[in-house]
């Protein structure tokens, strides 16, 4: 027997973010799940080892490589429409726990267990750092796309900048002050760092 839990996955590629937006760049799914992976194990490291924080760098990441698996079934709904009212906010929680048990009936019956976690995600630290790994990702598409000078997303850079300011937790706080001021540098300056970092 063939399963196609994967194959399905394969087209996270396939699926386009921001798209009632303007892009210079255009972003699909796999590849923002893999800069929201990085991000998420670099903030459970920090919250490890800076701050003692019980959190799982490797569960977060895993975590991270999944948390948007059930757009492969859903499609990325543009957030002003996700989150217009609580009537769709909780349509749209309902869809992608059917897109999660359909993606899991694509695995063979002993995987499914394994993978559960990964597709329903719980409440949680480990799922709290997701989530800010998730708007730092945001943002960061933001602040390209302003150094492009596309304007189209200044508000949304406004409000996820606020969104993350207002986090509680003192690993974002840190990744924002540590490594996200490169992300604004061209690759001399990459390659070159000023001597006064």
């Amino acid at each position: 027997m063939s399963y196609s839990f994967f194959a399905y996955l394969s087209r996270l590629k396939l699926i386009r973010r921001w798209s009632l937006m303007r892009n210079t760049q255009p972003e699909n799914d796999a590849e923002h799940s893999l800069q929201v992976a990085m991000i998420a194990h670099a903030l459970a490291v920090l919250a490890r080892d800076r701050y003692g924080r019980s959190v799982n760098p490797e569960h977060v990441l895993t975590l991270a490589v999944y948390h948007d698996a059930t757009e492969v079934m859903t499609g990325d709904l543009p957030t002003p429409v996700k989150y217009w009212s609580e009537e769709l906010r909780g349509a749209y929680r309902r869809l992608e726990s059917i897109s999660a048990d359909r993606l899991l009936s694509l695995l063979p019956e002993e995987m499914r267990s394994a993978f559960d976690p990964c597709l329903n995600q719980r409440p949680g630290p480990e799922r709290d750092l997701v989530r800010a790994a998730d708007k730092i990702s945001a943002y960061i598409k933001c602040l390209e796309e302003q150094r492009a000078g596309n304007h189209e997303f200044d508000y949304a850079a406004e409000n996820i900048r606020r969104a993350l300011d207002g986090l509680s937790l003192p690993e974002v706080q840190d990744f924002i002050r540590d490594f996200l001021p490169s992300f604004s540098m061209t690759l001399d300056e990459l390659n070159h760092p000023s001597s006064e970092a």
